[in-house]
């Protein structure tokens, strides 16, 4: 892709001027600039620069990769799909996208099987992925099927406009009945594959609101909405009250009760705007049996 843009207004910045002239996401134009990708006036720039009128904006991307992701016939279920978007209620153990060791039986491998198409914009090996959850997390999360959906649910998530709300059952009894989390979450400064709870320069910020859905005997069903969407954010909160989420390999206990294959957490509900029709769309996906069997026991 080589277009040139003429600057014709002030007080822009780049990075800004960019995602509103092309149909990137905002964090995508800002890794093309920090790549060489983009100049100004000939001249590399960074993404904070302040544009004048009359200046030339070139924006030369590489030919997209080959996809090297291929289509599996992976039974999905797909809660709700039109031409723009596609709701997916995912099953405990997929893992989303390919990465290091997963280059099969994700969720995009299936999405590449089931629908007829999907956004570019997050590269060849994340096609239509606008948001993820944990592998062994389940419930819905929505997938673009074209690029101006993409950039259109992107903005609904940074925006906090797109809600997304979760089930966990926590170890312990909450104290609390709501509240809000508020912390920075980065890289464990002991061991590099957990995320955690870490100080403001080492870190992103981290906001969950939760709120007490049904309590038990030295257990608690919270409901968490999240207000930012960090690696790992729900867990790591749930670890930083003293209640880790049931069944959790990394943040949990490591004696369990129960006989689980992953933690007991499910993004039951997604609110977001249609990218097209501008409607308000709710989806609910019910807690999937292995879950609902642990809480009828504890009843």
């Amino acid at each position: 892709m080589n277009k040139v843009f003429l600057v014709e207004e002030q007080q822009k910045r780049l990075d800004a001027f960019l995602t509103g002239e092309t149909q990137l996401t905002r964090s995508a134009v800002k890794k093309y600039i920090d790549e060489g990708y983009v100049t100004v006036n000939g001249e590399r720039a960074k993404a904070g620069r302040e544009l004048k009128v009359g200046d030339n904006v070139c924006i030369d991307l590489p030919e997209p990769e080959q996809l090297s992701v291929h289509a599996e016939n992976i039974p999905i279920e797909i809660v709700y799909q039109d031409h723009d978007l596609a709701v997916i209620n995912k099953a405990q153990g997929m893992t989303v996208h390919m990465g290091a060791g997963n280059t099969e039986g994700t969720l995009v491998n299936a999405l590449l099987y089931h629908l007829d198409s999907l956004s570019g914009i997050n590269g060849v090996i994340r096609p239509g992925i606008v948001h993820r959850i944990d592998k062994d997390t389940s419930g819905l999360l929505v997938v673009a099927k074209n690029d101006k959906a993409h950039v259109s649910l992107s903005k609904q998530i940074a925006e906090k406009t797109c809600r997304r709300v979760y089930l966990a059952l926590l170890e312990g009894n909450v104290k609390e009945e709501k509240g809000r989390i508020t912390t920075y979450i980065g890289r464990s400064p002991s061991d590099r594959v957990k995320m955690a709870v870490v100080s403001a320069d080492k870190g992103k910020l981290a906001v969950t609101d939760f709120e007490v859905a049904e309590r038990f005997d030295g257990y608690t069903l919270m409901k968490f909405t999240l207000q930012t969407g960090r690696t790992h954010q729900i867990r790591v909160h749930a670890k930083y009250m003293g209640h880790p989420v049931v069944g959790d390999p990394v943040y949990g206990y490591k004696t369990q009760k129960f006989k689980l294959n992953g933690q007991l957490l499910h993004a039951t509900s997604l609110t977001l705007t249609h990218p097209t029709t501008g409607e308000t769309m709710t989806f609910e996906a019910p807690l999937p049996d292995y879950f609902t069997e642990v809480l009828e026991k504890l009843r």
